[in-house]
């Protein structure tokens, strides 16, 4: 079951998609991964495909470099036509690619008990920062430099955390493990060429529904309270703080930005401004902007107009994807690059790869790297002392 590729993509919400099995894939490392991805999508029309698109396509997009350290060495993008493709609604499923026959039925079936017992061992590795709390105050002190000088009004800087020679014997308990930790609407689980990756992403990048395209970024974050009441008023805090307040705006301006390049004139609208989102561990700022577009619009042209997401980046986007090269001592390959599905109406739907655990099972290399938005009202150590909270938020309860 682990040697065939497989993708599930898990709304938490009674709503899931599972595909698996062998057809046409492509693994692209060239620089031209933008012609390459709306290439084969043309090729493979009228099929539902699967893919994962790298953080580093942006330097195709926006004519940039990445220079740091690629020790996960993941492509371009991988794009994928699973043989089978089911999809669970409230618990009845629905065969919408592919056949359903003894193979598919056992495999379905695996799968399904291995999500229902629960029976998860420990998940016994130590990850280590890439960089050490010096340098990463060092380097939030020089970004907000930037900032004082104009040059940004925020970016999203981030840091690795790994480990080497580890052994993942049954990577589908380690997602179910994941996935009751976090229960994250953009949840997914990819088996895929030479890796796995293990995903409890809160953030929808972009999807698409006929005629309409719809964004939904988050800034601003509060853990969740011991008692209702505690909830509570950290909901209310949330909402109210003015540096939450600030970062989200940012981002709602560039995706509207962003979305304007594509859309029909005078569509785009913010749908949802400072919406205030529950989920297992975490409450969640999020707005959602939408826009028209026109029948004719490509995959391609979709890309180019927002990737990569401004929630991962920062506003302005070219001058924070350049600093995040200066500062970062990492190549974030699939790290705040994307993981979803597009159908054969043409309708997709892409998250956010945060909160991931990302193995190369080649190397036995694993990466969980962890970031926040940098900002003038920031404080260095606050902002070290949080990227710690979330990666340990998801390893000691991996390890319970």
């Amino acid at each position: 079951m682990n040697q065939i590729p497989i993708s599930y993509l898990n709304s938490n919400n009674g709503i899931s998609i599972l595909a698996f099995g062998d057809g046409p894939m492509v693994k692209i490392t060239e620089s031209i991964a933008i012609d390459a991805i709306q290439s084969f999508i043309d090729d493979q029309k009228d099929k539902y495909i699967f893919m994962c698109l790298s953080y580093d396509l942006k330097n195709e997009i926006k004519s940039l470099e990445s220079n740091s350290l690629d020790s996960l060495d993941f492509p371009k993008a991988i794009l994928w036509v699973p043989e089978t493709v089911v999809r669970f609604d409230s618990g009845k499923l629905n065969f919408v690619q592919g056949t359903e026959n003894e193979k598919t039925s056992d495999f379905i079936h695996h799968f399904l008990k291995k999500e229902r017992d629960q029976n998860y061992p420990p998940f016994p590795y130590k990850l280590n920062p890439r960089t050490s709390k010096e340098d990463y105050i060092k380097h939030v002190i020089q970004l907000q430099e930037e900032i004082q000088q104009g040059n940004i009004y925020e970016v999203n800087y981030c840091q690795e955390f790994f480990a080497k020679n580890v052994e993942i014997k049954d990577p589908l308990n380690t997602y179910f493990k994941l996935n009751k930790i976090t229960k994250a609407p953009y949840s997914s689980y990819m088996n895929i060429d030479d890796f796995t990756l293990f995903c409890g992403s809160p953030e929808n990048f972009i999807c698409k529904k006929g005629n309409r395209i719809y964004s939904s970024p988050i800034k601003g974050t509060k853990k969740r309270g011991k008692t209702k009441e505690e909830d509570e008023a950290l909901k209310k805090a949330l909402l109210s703080d003015p540096k939450e307040r600030s970062e989200n705006v940012m981002i709602v301006d560039l995706v509207r930005n962003d979305l304007s390049r594509i859309a029909t004139p005078g569509s785009v609208q913010v749908d949802e401004l400072f919406g205030i989102h529950s989920f297992e561990t975490v409450h969640q700022m999020i707005s959602t902007i939408s826009c028209e577009v026109s029948e004719s619009l490509t995959f391609k042209e979709v890309i180019n107009a927002t990737f990569p997401m401004g929630s991962m980046t920062g506003a302005p986007k070219f001058n924070a994807m350049n600093l995040i090269e200066e500062h970062e001592d990492f190549q974030r390959g699939i790290y705040s690059g994307s993981i979803g599905y597009l159908q054969p109406n043409g309708n997709f739907d892409l998250n956010v790869v945060i909160r991931t655990l990302i193995y190369n099972k080649q190397s036995k290399y694993l990466s969980c790297p962890v970031g926040g938005a940098i900002t003038i009202k920031s404080t260095p150590e606050g902002e070290y002392e949080e990227c710690l909270v979330k990666v340990k938020g998801i390893l000691d309860q991996m390890n319970a």
